[in-house]
């Protein structure tokens, strides 16, 4: 069926959402093709799309298709599993208790449980709450910090980590089976409710989680332990709640939230973007912590699974860490901790993907721990974990990827900013005690293990034109590989969707992971870069990677590397 058989079939079907109705009817034929020209794509990620009419947007109807498959999944799996049944939460955009609910009703229409939290939640307390409640599964509704424009849907397995692609495919196959998703029939929720089928759940959730979180801390009480100050901003989202009762349970005494970013807002007002990985993000935070100089600055996004903080530098002006930077902080703290009480496993093992810093690498080789990379996305980090639970072969003790997640305490299997929000503050008041702050600590660790640096560029390719440019690019890398850049030679090429490695241009090595669009080059001089289209955004991504004999000039490599693997990229674009 064409867009424009779709676009009537949704027109003419007398019981369509009488705003959907009215949006539809407002569209230019244009916007009805993107809107109709493609089912709403359920990936391994699950999926996320723009809010609005159609099939290739998150409404009502892409809902309920996406959980009917997952129901049908879930029934495969037997009446354990149903019994077991679903935990739904959902974070503060607009149209996600909406959903939710619909997520909820499709599921407990085919009658397997579920429970829904009563008010948003963060991401990474739905992860704990499918392991606390011993579900089969979880759905969290969000989009994390995609524009306003968007929301998602992601599910997660019966370890409390997002499915991985295996199991992600077959839902994936059981959601292709559905032919018109408006003709899914679901009972009200009043009735679900009162059957027992859906079941609202809070306070006693929160509080499980938080029993764990304080768990975390390598020191008793380290609140007490010196007098920090700690800037909170939420970005209007989930964290809010979380942070602060965890902060003030370790006994942080001085915490000020910022607070025209305090309460959920779905139009995230005061930022460009609700992401703590844009340095603009905390601006609002950096003026508080001038205000009332604050060692510390916190932010999360509106899901609570990625937090970035700020730390005065050597000129007292705050400056914005990277994830691989923060992550690399937090590792060492935790395994120097560990190594000074006794308790470091003798195979302990700390898991990043394979376009994270190779900084976290070095410094967990030197408390002897073994380093494991998984492809990008943290539903293979938690893969990981289960793996080890199962065979006791390695005790985790960190996760992180570059893109600002991390995770400490595995009673959650996804990356937990309420976590990694506890932990930088305990980090910040082990320092300040030595008479150091943060970035004193990460200059520390830069002149111990290297000066690391890291960068990323990405080109936002919207629609079915961006979509083509985005397969062009990746294809004309493959067709023709790049050998050298500059005065660099490419010594390792990595392939990850053919599965190959190939060194010194001739030597050929299997890459024991899944497949994934993803392609890695290797310099002589130690520096890398990495292609990526995101799962979740219309982009692609290009990492890269230098170590260089000092700040400037890892700085200088890492700018000039950019620049000229940009210009190349632009070649192949317009070829």
């Amino acid at each position: 069926m064409n867009w424009k058989s779709k676009a009537d079939t949704w027109l003419n079907f007398s019981g369509l959402d009488a705003e959907l109705k009215a949006q539809l009817k407002a569209l230019t034929d244009r916007e009805l093709e993107e809107a109709f020209h493609k089912d709403l794509e359920f990936g391994t990620g699950g999926m996320r799309g723009e809010i609005g009419p159609g099939t290739n947007r998150m409404n009502i109807y892409t809902v309920r298709k996406a959980s009917s498959g997952f129901a049908a999944y879930i029934e495969e799996a037997g009446s354990e599993a149903m019994k077991r049944g679903t935990v739904i939460a959902y974070d503060c955009r607009h149209k996600s208790r909406e959903f939710a609910i619909e997520a909820a009703k499709t599921l407990a229409s085919k009658g397997i449980q579920t429970y829904v939290f009563e008010d948003l939640r963060p991401t990474p307390e739905l992860s704990f709450a499918v392991r606390h409640l011993n579900a089969y599964s979880g759905i969290v509704i969000t989009a994390s910090h995609n524009p306003p424009e968007y929301n998602g849907y992601k599910v997660y397995g019966p370890d409390g980590g997002q499915l991985v692609p295996e199991e992600a495919d077959k839902v994936i196959e059981k959601i292709s089976l559905i032919e018109n998703e408006l003709l899914i029939d679901v009972l009200p929720e009043k009735e679900l409710i009162e059957k027992g089928l859906i079941k609202i759940i809070g306070e006693e959730v929160d509080q499980a989680y938080l029993e764990k979180l304080v768990t975390i801390s390598e020191n008793p009480d380290p609140g007490n332990a010196n007098d920090i100050k700690i800037v909170f901003t939420p970005l209007h989202g989930t964290a809010n709640k979380p942070v602060r009762r965890g902060l003030e349970a370790l006994n942080y005494k001085n915490v000020y939230v910022v607070r025209e970013q305090e309460q959920p807002d779905p139009d995230f007002s005061t930022v460009k973007s609700p992401n703590p990985e844009e340095h603009a993000a905390f601006e609002l935070a950096i003026r508080e912590g001038k205000k009332v100089d604050a060692d510390l600055l916190i932010g999360t996004d509106p899901d609570a699974d990625r937090l970035g903080i700020a730390v005065k530098d050597d000129h007292n002006e705050y400056r914005v860490l990277t994830g691989n930077q923060t992550g690399a902080l937090l590792l060492h703290y935790i395994l120097s901790q560990k190594q000074q009480k006794g308790t470091l496993p003798d195979n302990g093992v700390m898991l990043k993907t394979i376009v994270t810093s190779d900084l976290g690498k070095e410094i967990a080789t030197s408390f002897g721990v073994k380093t494991v990379e998984v492809l990008t996305g943290f539903k293979f980090i938690a893969e990981k974990i289960q793996e080890y639970h199962a065979t006791g072969k390695h005790q985790f003790l960190f996760g992180y990827e570059e893109s600002y997640g991390y995770l400490i305490g595995d009673f959650a299997r996804d990356k937990d900013a309420v976590q990694a929000a506890l932990l930088a503050a305990e980090v910040c008041a082990f320092y300040k005690k030595k008479g150091m702050s943060l970035y004193d600590a990460l200059l520390e660790l830069f002149d111990k293990y290297g000066y690391y640096l890291e960068g990323l560029r990405s080109l936002t390719l919207k629609g079915i034109d961006g979509a083509e440019k985005i397969r062009h690019i990746l294809t004309s890398y493959r067709k023709q590989p790049l050998e050298g850049l500059m005065d660099l030679k490419v010594i390792k090429q990595e392939d990850y969707l053919q599965g190959t490695r190939i060194i010194e241009g001739n030597k050929q090595e299997t890459i024991e992971l899944p497949k994934s669009n993803v392609i890695k080059y290797y310099f002589d001089d130690g520096s890398w870069v990495c292609l990526r289209p995101s799962g979740t955004e219309p982009k692609i991504k290009f990492y890269f990677g230098v170590r260089g004999t000092g700040l400037e000039d890892s700085r200088q490599r890492l700018t000039e590397l950019e620049k000229a693997f940009m210009n190349d990229v632009n070649k192949k674009m317009n070829e």
